[in-house]
């Protein structure tokens, strides 16, 4: 007979709360591990992550194939253009189409002007993915295997390409959304002496103001929610422009081209900074349709708060990172890269000035710079209790006087900003205006409505806003928590503060009480020069092409059966451009009919110079 053993008793599960402590760090296991040892933070997140090599230039074949595609993307540009101008957020005064024999054409034919805005996202979408092969590869080939790709077009090319698409929607009326006037009521009620964090368009300006009739109902007796850096800006468009309405918008969108240049100018650098190929990260980033339909062509101020952000990070992490010292031999005084890491606190703190969202960003260059004085998380987490002080010093040390410096940098921007501006810190208390908004895209704002509605229907009382007002700070506090792990993670150096924040963005947003399409930016563009595996890859694509393709400009108020024949017409219209200007791509020399030579036909002729 065998000898029997006893089964294995397995250890008790921990307590849920003693679990969640553990996953924080804020509870010492109880056998203790090796100084060295970082613990599981960031294991998962880290998998995002691989280096990728720079590869060669294009060929011949390739390089006409991108081409046509360029053009491919730029039609679908100008088609939006020329749609937008019947479904665009016209203003309600000074509509300056209106009168013109061609130009207010689009505006009378409605059902046309829908067909071409259809027509036009979709394909700059199809653009979008089809150039992705020269950015990351083909799906099946080199995505799904998370390899780097044989050849990749140059950064010129891709720079020229997000200029080609965006050149059209640079000059159309602003689409989607009607957040600019927005941006010029609070800018003009700053520019008359008033206070915009108090005084809303419909009191500061008047119900019949010329600015005030295009500002959205839901906004026009609510204060400003944006920083006074912004609104800064805006006072000046106002002082050139008056009551122009046009002239204020093209300024305004100048202000989003910028920041779309500073983003253009920081992403690459700091995708290689994380191993990460340049001309990846601009074409799932910037070249990203979210950023030419939301930031361009909807003008908002997004653009300029990740353009200062990115820029800010890029700043200080030359510092961070380079070899010089912060401060001279023998002084205070700063260095040359001390000045650089100062310029970069001051530049995301201004950033913060347009939207807070990007404050989450000097958190995480605080880190770096902590870990650059000495800090470790083991450090912090295995010392045993009459040890710790000891063993961790130089590390409290670390954090503490790397959070002095950016809170003291912070501070010093917020109050000249607040001093030059004369807007003080009002825009403290009105940053959860947009709160009023119940956005499908948020999580706990989506899953409060469900709830409310199902116990409305079950006749139990309409109680959708308790559920709100309860879900949302219970979410917000989630958030928080999650994001402390990914910090710890940073801490523990197995994640870069980049692709840490692009996570914690990420978290944000979900989160987040009210959401809107082009908020998904504030994670996919840190996360673009950071993030290679191909899961994250293709959720992005998918997320991006989606959102792009569903958020489409239709205006308010439109009937369903408009909108389907307006999406089924355009869709007609995008397969046939796609089969006139992919004619022939791909197809052998053998299978072509004889003729004289056509684009289409010169690539599948060179289809093996390869």
């Amino acid at each position: 007979m065998h000898a029997t053993h006893p089964p294995e008793q397995t250890p008790p599960r921990p307590r849920a709360g003693r679990r969640v402590a553990a996953y924080l760090g804020l509870r010492r296991e109880r056998a203790q591990p090796d100084a060295d040892t970082i613990g599981d933070y960031g294991k998962t997140l880290a998998r995002l992550h691989d280096d990728e090599r720079e590869v060669g230039p294009l060929n011949a074949r390739e390089n006409l194939l991108l081409g046509r595609i360029k053009i491919f993307g730029a039609t679908g540009s100008i088609l939006l253009l020329i749609g937008s101008l019947g479904t665009g957020q016209i203003p309600v005064l000074q509509n300056p189409v209106a009168g013109t024999r061609v130009l207010s054409l689009p505006s009378r034919m409605w059902s046309t002007s829908l067909t071409l805005t259809v027509a036009g996202t979709i394909m700059l979408v199809l653009a979008w993915l089809l150039i992705g092969r020269f950015a990351v590869g083909r799906l099946s080939v080199e995505v799904l295997a998370g390899r780097s790709p044989a050849r990749r077009m140059t950064r010129k090319q891709a720079d020229r390409t997000l200029l080609l698409w965006s050149i059209p929607l640079a000059v159309a009326p602003p689409i989607i959304s009607k957040d600019v006037y927005s941006y010029l009521a609070q800018s003009a009620i700053a520019h008359r002496g008033m206070d915009p964090y108090v005084v809303s368009p419909l009191r500061g300006l008047g119900v019949d103001h010329v600015l005030t009739r295009s500002v959205p109902n839901l906004w026009r007796d609510t204060p400003a929610p944006y920083g006074p850096f912004f609104l800064w800006i805006g006072e000046g468009i106002t002082a050139i422009t008056g009551n122009n309405i046009t002239a204020a918008v093209f300024l305004h969108r100048l202000v989003a081209l910028l920041g779309i240049a500073l983003i253009v100018w920081a992403l690459p650098r700091l995708a290689r900074r994380c191993g990460v190929s340049s001309v990846a990260a601009i074409w799932l980033g910037a070249m990203n349709p979210l950023v030419i339909i939301h930031l361009v062509g909807g003008i908002h101020n997004e653009a300029l708060m990740l353009g200062l952000m990115l820029v800010g990070m890029e700043v200080s992490f030359r510092a961070i990172y380079g070899a010089r010292r912060l401060r001279r031999p023998g002084a205070w005084l700063p260095s040359q890269a001390g000045w650089l890491l100062i310029a970069g606190g001051a530049l995301i703190a201004a950033s913060s000035m347009v939207k807070i969202t990007s404050l989450l960003a000097m958190g995480f260059v605080g880190l770096a710079l902590a870990q650059r004085w000495g800090a470790t998380l083991p450090a912090l987490r295995h010392a045993p209790i009459g040890q710790w002080w000891h063993r961790s010093r130089r590390s409290v040390i670390a954090l503490s006087l790397s959070a002095a410096f950016h809170t003291a940098v912070l501070v010093a921007v917020m109050a000249v900003i607040g001093l030059i501006t004369g807007l003080g810190f009002g825009w403290i208390h009105t940053v959860t205006t947009g709160g009023v908004v119940r956005s499908w895209m948020s999580l706990p704002t989506a899953v409060s409505v469900v709830t409310g509605g199902v116990g409305q229907s079950l006749g139990l009382g309409d109680h959708t806003q308790t559920i709100l007002d309860t879900a949302r700070p219970l979410a917000q506090v989630v958030a928080g928590l999650f994001i402390i792990r990914w910090m710890l993670a940073t801490l523990s150096g197995r994640i870069h503060p980049l692709g840490a924040l692009g996570v914690s963005m990420a978290t944000f947003i979900a989160f987040f009480p009210f959401v809107q399409p082009w908020y998904l930016l504030w994670a996919v563009i840190p996360l673009a020069a950071w993030a290679t595996r191909p899961w994250f890859r293709l959720l992005t694509i998918l997320i991006s092409a989606l959102i792009a393709v569903v958020a489409l400009p239709t205006g308010a108020n439109t009937g369903a059966v408009f909108i389907a024949s307006g999406v089924l017409a355009g869709v007609i219209v995008v397969g046939v451009l796609t089969a006139i200007f992919f004619e022939n791509v791909g197809i052998p020399r053998r299978f072509a009919r004889s003729g004289p030579s056509r684009p289409g036909r010169l690539l599948s002729r060179t289809r093996h110079e390869e």
